[in-house]
């Protein structure tokens, strides 16, 4: 899966299911204090990311995570690492 396909499959759960600005989402967009995702949003983009992407959000793995183009670079390894097993 390209960065780009990433890109828009994020986006589109951002802006759909978990109700974020479109205008909001840009690379250097902090999630919490940016996007104001919090802990019960997190839930739901734990669930979400496991339906699209096939795999699971590991939360200490979140833990360095702060802006939307980290959490697309997580997203993109993951799906990488899913697909070589």
């Amino acid at each position: 899966m390209t960065r780009k396909e990433v890109e828009k499959k994020v986006n589109d759960f951002l802006i759909e299911e978990i109700e974020i600005d479109e205008a909001l989402l840009n690379d250097d967009a902090l999630l919490k204090e940016d996007l104001g995702i919090d802990s019960l949003d997190f839930v739901d983009i734990v669930v979400i990311v496991e339906n699209i992407f096939g795999f699971k959000i590991r939360p200490e793995e979140m833990t360095n995570i702060k802006t939307l183009s980290q959490f697309y670079d997580y997203i993109e390894s993951k799906s990488k690492e899913k697909k070589n097993d």
